[in-house]
């Protein structure tokens, strides 16, 4: 499977966001997008989620069958999306019953990301980390190769942090691509890296400090 990205440009209303935004992933590779805020960022991860349509260029996903774009991917918001009264392991079950492809259990994918004492708890009693890691544990409920995640270690500790890239790496071992928006290092091994400054883009292929 391999996805391809060509002259990606963006627009809000009248205003050009961005433009020239290229790169490709293949199983195993991920890109890390950087850059200020309102730069753009989130907006490039809705048009490849197919939230938002773009202004110009194309999005290629080759190699996936019969699956669409949307079916091969998760999108993690910077919002958490999740029902606040329901339990973290009621949100998890639901999203694994509608992604289909199911992969680890709700319970599984909690105890994956510290949390399986929480799993009769409702979402609004958990905290903001708590529940990121609740929707983060989506990512395991359902089998889909590309992840978007935007902001993903927001209101994450370190040690939450640490499991998070030591989840992101061991997909990209089974062959899974990664896109994510960040502001802290995500330490993700050989990455790309794309930065967005309004129309402007810069792009670079980072070690372990990406």
């Amino acid at each position: 499977m391999r996805l391809s990205v060509n002259n990606l440009a963006c627009e809000r209303g009248e205003r050009r966001i961005f433009e020239g935004v290229s790169f490709a992933l293949r199983p195993g590779e991920a890109l890390v997008i950087t850059g200020r805020n309102g730069a753009g960022k989130s907006s490039l991860l809705d048009i490849l989620a197919g939230r938002l349509h773009p202004a110009s260029g194309t999005i290629l996903l080759e190699g996936a069958g019969e699956r669409t774009l949307p079916e091969c991917l998760h999108y993690i918001g910077h919002r958490d999306a999740l029902k606040a009264a329901l339990t973290a392991e009621e949100n998890l079950t639901f999203a694994r019953d509608f992604l289909g492809h199911p992969a680890l259990s709700a319970r599984e994918a909690l105890e994956a990301v510290g949390l399986a004492h929480a799993a009769r708890l409702p979402v609004a009693y958990l905290s903001a980390g708590q529940r990121r890691r609740v929707a983060l544990a989506r990512l395991l409920v359902a089998q889909r190769p590309l992840w978007l995640l935007d902001e993903p270690t927001s209101a994450l500790d370190a040690a939450s942090q640490e499991n998070l890239r030591l989840l992101l790496e061991r997909h990209r071992e089974n062959g899974g691509m990664i896109a994510a928006t960040t502001h802290s290092p995500l330490f993700l091994r050989d990455a790309q890296e794309i930065r967005i400054e309004r129309t402007r883009l810069s792009a670079a292929v980072t070690g372990e400090g990406a």
